[in-house]
């Protein structure tokens, strides 16, 4: 029996707005909320509304067999309850089915983990009580901030409680093994990690639309007999993708919605093949082995690394500049806690993917998703809220202030 486990990422960050040298120690405006907005209430009419309809027919249609999994950000969930608490009605309306699982990561989809651990703590924690609180069931299965993962995630979301991880199943992680078999990772004595199937959910996710791809265009009965093909050789097939590709950023004219439709009957036409949610998948498979996963690897580029987010100057300065800033707001939480969220909204991980300097076909990504002119702009505007938010958290506990930048260099 193989399982299909369909795992879809939704995520929207706060953007900043154009913040300058003058706006400094002058304004707290720090989110371009009429941006952030209008981006919300577009993609929620062209996926979020018409995907998550989809699903709740294809649940119904086929009496529970097609299952899947949602891993939603905090910053996401808050938008919804501001601009679109339809949407958010919607995946409660799927919790209920029973057929759908909701996982936990950082609240604010960060990179906390790889600067402090304390505070990847909090926000992991923080994520899993607002899953509970809005859909019911506390989270088993975790998935950290862009698939980022090692033996120290792995062991961290273990002591946390969590009995699953999902990762990248990176080539030059597994070397000769295969991604469609559930893994122990290295130190870890009760988790188990599920692994993507990136060639496979790329298909879907980054290749369905393009028209040089010797695929194109890609049916869904053409896609199921690739599943088929893979038989008795995976115990699991891990499709994992941002829930912005179907209607988004795969438009609806491309077939993306039809492709969708078709799918599941056409994979639950052959018996051996199943759809499963991570969590019922990792509780009924043993793990093949051990995989040690000696550094991070996440599902972000051509790498699968952190260089999407740590690989110039620029964002490695920001992220060092960011945690001490976090250190001091905690300080000052006391007399200005409404800073705290501020600074935890600036930990979100687009902030420093839009400074990445790559070229080609990674660089053109970026440019994509990025709402600035240029990997400087980003950095620019970036580092002058953090200036301002360090300025009034040492105002808050009466320290001298002192330059973010000063502290960077």
């Amino acid at each position: 029996m193989t399982s299909i486990v369909f795992y879809f990422q939704v995520h929207q960050p706060f953007r900043l707005r154009r913040y300058s040298f003058f706006d400094i120690g002058v304004s707290e405006q720090y989110y371009d909320e009429a941006e952030n907005e209008r981006i919300l209430r577009r993609v929620a009419e062209k996926c979020y509304r018409p995907m998550t309809r989809l699903l709740a027919d294809l649940i119904a249609r086929h009496d529970g067999a097609f299952r899947c999994a949602f891993s939603i950000s905090g910053t996401a969930l808050d938008q919804f309850e501001l601009w679109a608490p339809d949407v958010l009605e919607q995946f409660q309306a799927l919790a209920a089915t029973g057929c759908v699982e909701f996982l936990a990561e950082t609240s604010h989809h960060s990179l906390a983990f790889l600067a402090d651990r304390d505070e990847f703590a909090a926000q992991v924690r923080a994520h899993a009580d607002r899953i509970e609180r809005l859909f019911g069931r506390r989270p088993t299965t975790f998935r950290n901030t862009e698939l980022v993962c090692d033996n120290e995630v792995a062991r961290a979301a273990e002591a946390l409680g969590f009995r699953g991880i999902l990762a990248e199943g990176a080539d030059h992680l597994l070397g000769w093994r295969s991604p469609h078999f559930v893994y122990r990772p290295e130190g870890c004595e009760r988790l188990k990690v599920l692994l993507r199937s990136y060639r496979l959910s790329d298909d879907i996710a980054f290749r369905f639309s393009n028209r040089q791809w010797s695929e194109w265009p890609l049916p869904a009965d053409r896609y199921a007999h690739w599943l088929h093909r893979l038989g008795g050789e995976a115990e699991v097939v891990g499709l994992f993708m941002d829930y912005e590709t179907f209607g988004e950023h795969q438009w609806e004219d491309t077939g993306i919605f039809a492709f969708m439709e078709h799918l599941p009957g056409l994979v639950l036409a052959q018996p051996d093949f199943r759809f499963e949610t991570p969590a019922e998948a990792l509780a009924r498979l043993d793990p093949v082995g051990r995989l040690d996963i000696p550094y991070p690897v996440s599902w972000a580029d051509t790498e699968r690394d952190l260089t999407a987010w740590l690989g110039n100057h620029m964002q490695r300065a920001a992220m060092d500049a960011l945690y001490q800033t976090g250190r001091l707001v905690r300080g000052a939480a006391a007399r200005r806690p409404d800073l705290l969220e501020r600074w935890r909204r600036l930990t979100t991980s687009d902030h420093l993917y839009y400074m990445c300097t790559k070229w080609f076909t990674d660089g053109d990504v970026h440019k994509y998703f990025s709402p600035y002119g240029s990997p400087y702009d980003a950095y620019i505007a970036f580092m002058n809220v953090l200036d301002d938010l360090d300025r009034r958290a040492r105002e808050a506990v009466g320290e001298r202030t002192a330059a973010v930048q000063e502290a960077a260099r």
